[in-house]
């Protein structure tokens, strides 16, 4: 069967992209026409009126930072931050375009300092005293803020995902390029998926972000769902939440056949793997045992544009004889 590649045509997808915008300046009239419409989002409890698209935007997360360069927005972007990986390699020369304000989230005194109108964050600890400030409070300030609905909904789905990728085209005026966006990210986990072999009993699958006395896991979140897709079954997947802390005698009770290792932080996928050998409990497990290990950066995990190949990756590691 031959081997999906899915990351040349987002690449090419991305190019072109990026291309419209150059192209852009020939309609400059009609583009000030569309400035002025009055948008309103709705988002996580704010809602939210746009006289014209943001012009100094901040990116605080890697997933949203990937939307927004696939979407060829950094001429709207004064910062970005928090990166979990390398960049997404078709997005790299449009971020090294955009300043990158702090390794981890900027503090309120930065986002200040560049006038930002607006900050983009694809998880909830973005916007709360201790890091930045609260979504009301920057709205005090005169900066308008967006949370990723699918990183903090449970159970979220692709859809999920492309409701946001349509709020922020919408918000930045670029529509035609969020629904040229969307489509291709169909195309392509329609490239991977079509290729799965048929599955009657899924491997159990065990996703492994970190823990040394507990496990902390994926329960209902976008990582189960991408392990449905690529024909797993996440053993904690009937756990209610997004997230979950378990007992390492629970993991080992489930008997999972594959652990997805998460990809990210100053603990590499190497030393996790090495932990879970190593360790009297999770080494009986059958994945363990048989060393079989799927790394998953959480770059590609989260969501963002990077679906297929997160799914992809999966179903190499699960059905390696399929590709």
């Amino acid at each position: 069967m031959k081997n999906v590649r899915i990351g040349t045509s987002l690449f090419l997808m991305v190019l072109l992209l990026l291309g419209a915008c150059s192209g852009e300046e020939a309609n400059t009239s009609e583009i000030k026409n569309e400035q002025t419409k009055k948008m309103v989002i709705e988002n996580e409890g704010f809602v939210i009126e746009y006289e014209e698209a943001p012009k100094r935007a901040i990116s605080l997360n890697q997933h949203v930072t990937e939307i927004m360069l696939a979407l060829g927005l950094e001429d709207s972007m004064v910062g970005t931050a928090f990166l979990d990986n390398e960049i997404y390699e078709p997005l790299q020369e449009a971020y090294d375009q955009v300043p990158v304000l702090a390794e981890q989230y900027p503090s309120k005194e930065q986002v200040i300092s560049v006038e930002a109108d607006f900050l983009y964050g694809g998880w909830e600890s973005a916007f709360n005293e201790k890091n930045i400030a609260t979504r009301e409070e920057l709205k005090e300030l005169g900066i308008n803020s967006y949370l990723q609905s699918s990183s903090v909904k449970v159970a979220p789905t692709l859809e999920d995902v492309y409701t946001d990728i349509r709020n922020i085209a919408t918000i930045f005026r670029v529509e035609d390029r969020g629904e040229k966006l969307i489509d291709q990210i169909s195309q392509d986990v329609e490239g991977i998926t079509s290729h799965l072999p048929e599955v009657t009993e899924p491997l159990d699958v065990l996703v492994f972000d970190s823990g040394q006395t507990d496990v902390f896991t994926a329960a209902q979140n976008f990582m189960n769902t991408l392990v449905t897709m690529a024909g797993g079954n996440n053993v904690f997947g009937d756990v209610k939440g997004n997230w979950a802390t378990v007992s390492k005698e629970d993991a080992v009770e489930r008997q999972p056949e594959v652990i997805v290792v998460i990809d990210y932080g100053s603990t590499t996928a190497e030393q996790k793997m090495e932990f879970l050998k190593k360790d009297p409990a999770l080494s009986q497990t059958p994945a363990v045992q048989n060393e079989r290990f799927v790394i998953l950066p959480l770059s590609a995990a989260s969501e963002g544009v990077r679906a297929a190949e997160a799914i992809e990756i999966l179903a190499k590691g699960f059905y390696p004889d399929a590709f």
